[in-house]
């Protein structure tokens, strides 16, 4: 949906006082620690201004999947955290202290695994070669606001008024503390290439990624998607890329067979996933009919019509859904997660007892899986098994403790128990990881004196409290 220019700037606006305040830099160095809050207070604003899709089963394959690059990277300074934000521009972005945000715009542009890892690999390489601390060091608040006002424009859903906003708030420097050098591109393209070949995956991707991202660049010319103006100069880069592969043929005939195959399978159905929360509903059904009608892939065809199951459960239409999914599950038997995907409707529908004997199942299979985990105490807890449905959603929350959705419903669930005291510390973090800080703030107090909570919950109130405060009174 559009912003109209006179309220994103009033956003842009409040984001300047907001940062000026918060985001003191030293004029000449960028510590990790600096780094850690800066990062902190961008990801508040990120939860305020986007809906970011961290449903269980989004996160734990986008996360995996950023384990897998950064088990091969080595160690690292940051717990990084990888995020996919519903807007449809063409984006993707590092941010600090490790935070990797993918706009679902570009999720439905890339067509397989590798190219997503390739996507990925080279934003972890901007954040290990510290490529967006050694720019604050160097232009100190105005890098930092740089982003922010970026982020106001990706809102407004129109990256064309990025410029101009970063032109006409912040003069001359801004756009270029928000892009990177040319040597910062090189320098994570070669980490992104090397990860990709120890990891077995084809380095190959990251040159069709890049052809795509050339071909958009000529497509949009006169409104550039912001992956380009933060990250210039694709037919560059896609040369450089292309000189690694041919270095690569020429060291060795051997390359292709060093690469894994894959199943296409867990990233389609992510795919269709995002595309079913991302996009309208009439949209959604000529995407995924466009693609059944094409049948150029017979696993992207399938997959569209799970793409068309989501539909269906979303808009209601809970007999459809199921039988689409029946089928899909079909198609794919010994895909577990579609037994969850199914239960999900099942519960959803109000068939109570048939998402129960699903979900227990998938439980047991993978007791640590907080896709079902998740799904089950939604069930138990319309069942009426409080106790157990409590552990689960806690279990949720210590693997995934930035997931705002599963706060909310221990908040709900204290309060059927008339715990008070407790569903408002529970609300509170729900405030907190939708960005919603002055929210949570106030309740944190409320539960901070409130001697009716268990001593523990009192004292995670504190030092969040104190977090929050180290952030505000970093000047």
């Amino acid at each position: 949906m559009k912003i109209k220019l006179t309220k994103l700037l009033q956003y842009a606006t409040t984001v300047l006082v907001t940062v000026q305040l918060l985001l003191p830099l030293p004029a000449y160095s960028f510590s990790i620690g600096e780094e850690r809050l800066v990062g902190e207070q961008l990801l508040y604003a990120v939860r305020s201004e986007f809906k970011v899709l961290d449903d269980p089963d989004i996160s734990e394959y986008i996360n995996n999947l950023g384990k897998e690059v950064l088990e091969t990277a080595g160690p690292q300074y940051f717990d990084y955290h990888f995020f996919v934000i519903k807007n449809d521009q063409f984006n993707a972005f590092a941010a600090p202290s490790g935070l990797i945000f993918f706009n679902s715009g570009l999720i439905s542009t890339i067509k397989n695994e590798d190219q997503l890892v390739s996507v990925m690999a080279h934003e972890v390489g901007h954040v290990v070669s510290r490529h967006i601390a050694l720019r604050m060091a160097k232009q100190g608040k105005v890098t930092a606001l740089s982003m922010l006002f970026g982020l106001a424009s990706l809102a407004a859903g129109n990256p064309a008024l990025t410029q101009g906003i970063l032109t006409g708030a912040l003069a001359a420097g801004a756009t270029a503390g928000l892009s990177f050098s040319r040597q910062d591109e090189e320098q994570a393209d070669r980490l992104a290439f090397d990860w990709m070949r120890d990891m077995g995956r084809d380095p190959a991707a990251m040159e069709e990624m890049l052809k795509a991202m050339r071909r958009i660049s000529r497509y949009r010319s006169e409104q550039l998607p912001p992956y380009l103006l933060t990250h210039p100069n694709p037919e560059d880069r896609l040369h450089y890329v292309q000189s690694l592969l041919e270095l690569e043929h020429s060291q060795t005939t051997a390359r292709k067979s060093k690469v894994r195959s894959s199943d296409s399978f867990p990233f389609l159905r992510f795919k269709y996933r995002v595309l079913s929360q991302a996009l309208e509903p009439e949209d959604m059904r000529r995407w995924c009919a466009s693609i059944i009608a094409s049948d150029k892939d017979k696993e992207e065809s399938a997959l569209a019509r799970y793409g068309l199951a989501l539909l269906s459960a979303r808009d209601m239409a809970f007999g459809k859904a199921i039988e689409q999914m029946e089928q899909i599950r079909h198609e794919y038997p010994g895909k577990d997660i579609l037994d969850i995907d199914l239960a999900t409707i099942y519960l959803d529908a109000g068939q109570l007892d048939k998402a129960l004997a699903l979900l227990r199942q998938a439980h047991q299979r993978d007791s640590i899986d907080s896709y079902a985990a998740f799904q089950l105490a939604r069930a138990l807890e319309k069942k009426g098994s409080l106790i157990e449905a409590e552990q689960l959603y806690l279990q949720t929350a210590k693997a995934m403790p930035d997931y705002a959705q599963v706060y909310y419903e221990l908040g709900r669930l204290k309060s059927r128990q008339n715990k008070t005291a407790i569903s408002n510390f529970y609300l509170a973090k729900y405030y907190l990881y939708e960005g919603r800080v002055k929210q949570a703030q106030q309740y944190l107090r409320q539960a901070e004196k409130d001697q009716s909570l268990p001593a523990a919950l009192r004292q995670e109130a504190k030092a969040i409290l104190e977090r929050l405060k180290k952030i505000e009174d970093a000047s």
